[in-house]
C-alpha cells in the first residue's frame, strides 16, 4: 500500500513574532494576522506565535487552533536561547519594528531560517501622507525619502528574504522608487472565501436597512481623523438633507476625546467597540470612510463589501482595492461632493443595488485565498530549497544585515546590561 505523499511543509516550524497579540475583532491588522495563521496551519506548518506585548481581554485565543504561544522579552539574550532551541525553518516578523528588534538575533542564531516581513501596510507611506496633510501640501512619493521612518522600513524590507505587501499600489511604489529587488517582494492581500450569489439574500436588503455607519480602531490615527472630519464637516451637510438620518460610529479603544464627539441630538452616535463588525455594518445602508491619509488596505471597506453594504470613501480608502469607476458606491475627495454622493447612494435604491453587486465582484476578483495562496507557497518553497542562492541576489540586504549584526549585537548587550543593573 502506497504511503500518502508528504507535503513540502509538513511539521516544519514557523515562528511569528508579533508586535502585538492579534485582535481580529479590533483591527484589520488583527484579521490579517489570523488569515496568515490559518494559511500556515492549512499547509501543515507547526505554528508558534511569540510577542513581547501584553495580552488583553480582546486577544484572540490561538491555542485551540493548535498554535503554540510564547512570551518573549525585548533587548534580552533569553530570546537567543529561545530561538536557538526552537530552530524554526521560517520566521515571520509582524511589521518592520519587530524585524528591527529581533531580525538580527534570528540571523545570528538561526542563519538558515527564512526571514519574512509582513508589512501590514507601509508605515512610512502613511506617516508621510499624514505629514503632507497636516502641512497642507500635496503628497508625492519623493517626500518619503527625507523621513527617518522610511529609511528604517526600507532597510527592514531589504534585510528580509521576503516581504509580504498587502496592496498593489504599495508594490508599485516600492519597485519604482526604492532599491528593493522584485524577488524579495510578494503581493499577498486579504485572503477571503468566495461570495456566492446566494449571499445577496443572506444580508438585509435596501428597505431593511437604515442609517449610516463608520468603523475603525481609534488607536489608528487615520480612523480618528476621519471620524472628526465626519463630525465637523461631512455629517452636518448630510444631516441637513436627511434630517432624520443617523450615523453610528464604531471602533475599538476610543479615547475620551473621541467619545465626546457623541451628539445624539445631531444623529451622530459614537458607539465604541463592535463585537461583530460585519453584523453592525450589515444593519446600515451606507458605510462612510472619508480617510484623508493612510496606507495598505482598509478592512472596513472589505467588510462592507462582504456584507453587501455600499460605501463612500476617498481615493486613499479605495487604493489597492479597486478603481473609482468600479467602486461599490462612490469615491470622492472633496467634502461637499462626498456628502452629496452619500445622500444620493442612500436614497437611490437601484444605484445602491448595483453598488452592492459591485462589492461582491471586487471581493471575488481580487481577494480570494485560492488565487493568492498557491503562489505564495510556491515562492516560499523555492526560497527554502536554496536560500543561499536567493540571498546572493540581495546584496543591499546582506550589506545592511552585516552592519546591523555588528552594531545591534553590542547595543543589545549594552541595553541588557544597563537594565539588569537597574533592577539590582
Amino acid at each position: 500500500m502506497n504511503k500518502p505523499k508528504r507535503k513540502p511543509f509538513d511539521g516544519l516550524k514557523v515562528l511569528i513574532i508579533g508586535k502585538v497579540w492579534p485582535e481580529s475583532r479590533s483591527s484589520a491588522a488583527g484579521s490579517r494576522m489570523m488569515q496568515l495563521i490559518d494559511l500556515l496551519m492549512r499547509h501543515h506548518f507547526e505554528v508558534h506565535f511569540a510577542s513581547a506585548a501584553s495580552k488583553s481581554q480582546h486577544t484572540d485565543d490561538l491555542t485551540p487552533l493548535g498554535v503554540v504561544c510564547h512570551t518573549i522579552r525585548l533587548n534580552d539574550s533569553s530570546f537567543d536561547r529561545f530561538i536557538r532551541k526552537l530552530s524554526p525553518a521560517v520566521v515571520i516578523f509582524d511589521r518592520f519594528m519587530t524585524e528591527e528588534q529581533f531580525g538580527w538575533r534570528v540571523a545570528d542564531q538561526c542563519p538558515d531560517a527564512i526571514r519574512i516581513l509582513d508589512t501590514e501596510d507601509l508605515h512610512s507611506l502613511r506617516a508621510t501622507r499624514q505629514k503632507a496633510w497636516k502641512s497642507g501640501t500635496r503628497f508625492h512619493p519623493e517626500q518619503m525619502y527625507a523621513e527617518e521612518v522610511t529609511k528604517r522600513e526600507i532597510a527592514s524590507i531589504c534585510r528580509s528574504d521576503l516581504s509580504l505587501i498587502i496592496s498593489k499600489a504599495e508594490m508599485e511604489l516600492l519597485i519604482h522608487h526604492f532599491p528593493v529587488e522584485n524577488s524579495q517582494l510578494f503581493y499577498l492581500p486579504y485572503l477571503l472565501n468566495p461570495i456566492e450569489k446566494e449571499a445577496i439574500h443572506r444580508w438585509p436588503d435596501f428597505h431593511e436597512r437604515e442609517g449610516f455607519v463608520s468603523i475603525g480602531n481609534f488607536l489608528h490615527e487615520p480612523n480618528r481623523n476621519a471620524v472628526r472630519f465626519l463630525k465637523e464637516t461631512i455629517w452636518p451637510s448630510i444631516r441637513s438633507q436627511l434630517p432624520k438620518a443617523e450615523l453610528h460610529v464604531y471602533g475599538a479603544y476610543p479615547a475620551q476625546q473621541d467619545l465626546e464627539l457623541n451628539a445624539p441630538e445631531e444623529g451622530f452616535f459614537v458607539k465604541g467597540r463592535a463585537e461583530n463588525a460585519q453584523d453592525m455594518i450589515s444593519k446600515s445602508r451606507v458605510l462612510l470612510a472619508p480617510l484623508r491619509f493612510g496606507a495598505g488596505l482598509k478592512g472596513k471597506l472589505i467588510d462592507a463589501m462582504v456584507t453587501g453594504t455600499p460605501s463612500v470613501t476617498t481615493p486613499i480608502g479605495s487604493e489597492g482595492i479597486s478603481t473609482p469607476d468600479d467602486w461599490c458606491g462612490f469615491v470622492e475627495d472633496a467634502h461637499d461632493k462626498f456628502a452629496q454622493k452619500a445622500v444620493h447612494l442612500y436614497q437611490d435604491q437601484k444605484r445602491w443595488e448595483r453598488a452592492r453587486e459591485a462589492g461582491f465582484n471586487i471581493v471575488n476578483e481580487h481577494f480570494l485565498k485560492e488565487n493568492h495562496e498557491p503562489g505564495f507557497m510556491d515562492m516560499l518553497e523555492r526560497i527554502m530549497s536554496n536560500v543561499e542562492l536567493h540571498r546572493k541576489s540581495l546584496f543591499t540586504g546582506s550589506m545592511l544585515m552585516h552592519h546591523t549584526l555588528a552594531s545591534n549585537r553590542y547595543m543589545g548587550k549594552w541595553i541588557e546590561e544597563k537594565e539588569s543593573r537597574s533592577t539590582d
